[in-house]
């Protein structure tokens, strides 16, 4: 293992590309921060990934959950924050559930009487 390199405010450059990464931030944009090759990025991610224990804390949603004009329509939203479409679908379910909003998002509640 290599010397750790104090990155962007974070102890190594593996930690700050998790950090990153969870915020959802793109390989690419995070290559261009620490000013290495997106390979480099990949590589750091990969290996942190292989020393930790796989409890994700959350179901990614996979490409083919939804339609793909769903995708896309979602497609110009994510890049203008600079993430996955992946990582938007999962911050507007978890923003929709923690907010206890999908009454007001689905306008639905006369369909089957509301949630209780």
């Amino acid at each position: 293992m290599g010397v750790r390199k104090e990155t962007l405010g974070y102890e190594s450059r593996t930690a700050a590309v998790l950090a990153y990464r969870k915020e959802g931030r793109t390989r690419d944009w995070i290559a261009r921060q620490i000013g290495v090759d997106v390979k480099t990025v990949s590589a750091l991610e990969c290996s942190a990934r292989r020393h930790r224990e796989k409890t994700p804390d959350f179901v990614r949603p996979s490409c083919g959950s939804f339609p793909i004009g769903v995708r896309e329509r979602l497609r110009p939203h994510a890049r203008a924050r600079d993430i996955s479409v992946d990582t938007l679908i999962r911050r507007l379910v978890e923003t929709v559930a923690l907010g206890n909003l999908v009454d007001a998002v689905l306008d639905d509640a006369e369909e089957y009487g509301g949630a209780k």
